[in-house]
């Protein structure tokens, strides 16, 4: 399942989940329909249903949250870290533009702090850490809009090729002069 903010439930949020699982199961117990069981609790009737299998398989315990899905790889200081160092940019981590991309930041977790991640794994971290992707708005600092300007008034008149004219004549090699 995938989370607006992509940071997954919280520990709050996992255990409000387990509350409904659980309640779920006392109404497994009662024989009460599906139908009715998802229309109290508010949830599908295909979440109540694999509850009920995993229920049945093995009890009221099999719903018991198992925790956080994968857990981060590095600690709350590294991540402070990390955070500290995307915020200085990328020329203070040894490059010469000013751009993140995830390959850099993949290698810039694996040279600080030992740790190996895939690019989707770092895409993950980041926005779980509050991260956006951005886009450049593809102008370069060195861009003189006067020159520019001036360039589109007296060169490339001069440089841009004439129209044809409209005349009798045919684009068919076969019947060249069918107009």
């Amino acid at each position: 399942m995938r989370y607006a903010q992509g940071g997954g439930l919280s520990e709050e949020g996992r255990s409000r989940r387990e509350r409904v699982r659980l309640a779920a199961a006392e109404k497994f117990e009662q024989k009460v329909p599906v139908p009715q069981i998802a229309a109290e609790l508010r949830v599908s009737e295909r979440s109540v249903e694999r509850w009920h299998r995993t229920w049945k398989a093995g009890g009221a315990p099999a719903l018991a949250s198992k925790g956080q899905a994968a857990r981060c790889r590095l600690s709350d200081d590294e991540l402070a870290e990390l955070d500290r160092l995307l915020e200085a940019g990328p020329a203070a981590a040894g490059w010469t533009d000013q751009r993140w991309t995830l390959s850099r930041v993949r290698d810039l977790i694996a040279a600080r702090f030992r740790e190996q991640y895939t690019v989707p794994g770092t895409w993950y971290l980041l926005r779980r850490r509050g991260w956006s992707c951005q886009l450049g708005a593809r102008r370069a600092v060195e861009r003189d809009d006067g020159a520019v300007e001036v360039w589109k008034k007296e060169t490339w008149p001069a440089v841009k090729e004439p129209r044809r004219p409209s005349a009798p004549g045919s684009s068919s090699r076969t019947r060249p002069a069918s107009r």
